[in-house]
């Protein structure tokens, strides 16, 4: 079964907007000129950019592989993105074809391929909320129409935490979402960080906000603090490209693919409700 989700707003080409830079990355055709130019901007400023967002694509497939694998039935991810496959309800049914995933996002242009997250399994379910992660009671509310919160729930915030600014206070945020979610629950988060090279993403935040994105990298410590009450799954809070590169060689030896990629400055976790 399938669900359309709410209606959103029109797409503004007058400025970048972060799903769509990320795209670029990513070497997609959904973008516009102002985001390759701010895109490019983050490039000559720091090249492995698209090794870094590859990585990270590569972590949401391994974690909810993982989780899948762990028992997990339920997925809400929030920032979804312009789709890309294979999505991360193409990696969970693959392992259990009943899976339920909700996807939420605010940027226009992902309601305009929502359509592609929503080819489920017949047994299975997907469903699309176009909603603001500043807004987390509305996203829950609406999610609550395709998951059942009586049963455990991967809550995925993959590559977003860094899109918001300490004003809007990310910490209540991951609270309220993680606050209805029952035991046995997950938490799947990545974040940028400026801990190895603080100068040079100093410079890169400033590219994401002259743009209108509140973009702020964050130490360990910091990012550690999201999974304060958790129990964090093994191997904890480490790069990108160190979590579970195992879980990546099911399926056309994604582990392998990012092999070279380095030390990528992008912490990564998963961490368990109790």
């Amino acid at each position: 079964m399938t669900d359309a989700g709410t209606s959103g707003g029109h797409i503004d080409t007058g400025k970048p907007h972060s799903a769509r830079m990320y795209d670029y990355y990513l070497g997609g055709k959904d973008n516009y000129p102002v985001d390759a130019e701010a895109a490019e901007q983050v490039i000559s400023l720091f090249p492995a950019v698209r090794e870094m967002a590859r990585a990270n694509r590569l972590f949401m497939h391994r974690a909810s592989r993982l989780l899948a694998g762990r028992g997990v039935r339920q997925f809400l991810d929030i920032g979804t993105g312009i789709p890309t496959e294979p999505n991360l309800h193409q990696i969970v049914q693959e392992t259990v074809p009943q899976a339920r995933v909700v996807y939420a996002d605010n940027d226009p242009i992902v309601l305009r391929h929502a359509q592609a997250l929503l080819h489920s399994t017949p047994e299975g379910k997907t469903a699309y909320v176009h909603g603001d992660v500043r807004e987390p009671g509305k996203i829950i509310a609406a999610a609550r129409e395709t998951l059942d919160f009586s049963r455990p729930i991967a809550l995925s915030l993959v590559a977003l935490l860094h899109l918001v600014g300490d004003e809007d206070e990310p910490a209540r945020i991951v609270r309220e979402l993680l606050e209805p979610l029952p035991s046995g629950s997950h938490l799947t988060l990545s974040h940028a960080t400026g801990d190895f090279d603080p100068e040079t993403w100093e410079r890169i935040v400033q590219v994401y906000r002259k743009g209108g994105t509140a973009a702020q990298v964050r130490s360990r410590a910091e990012f550690s603090a999201f999974f304060t009450g958790l129990e964090l799954v093994e191997p904890g809070v480490v790069p990108a490209t160190r979590w579970h590169p195992e879980f990546g060689e099911e399926t056309g030896g994604e582990g392998g693919a990012e092999a070279g990629a380095g030390e990528m400055p992008l912490y990564v976790a998963v961490g368990r409700k109790p």
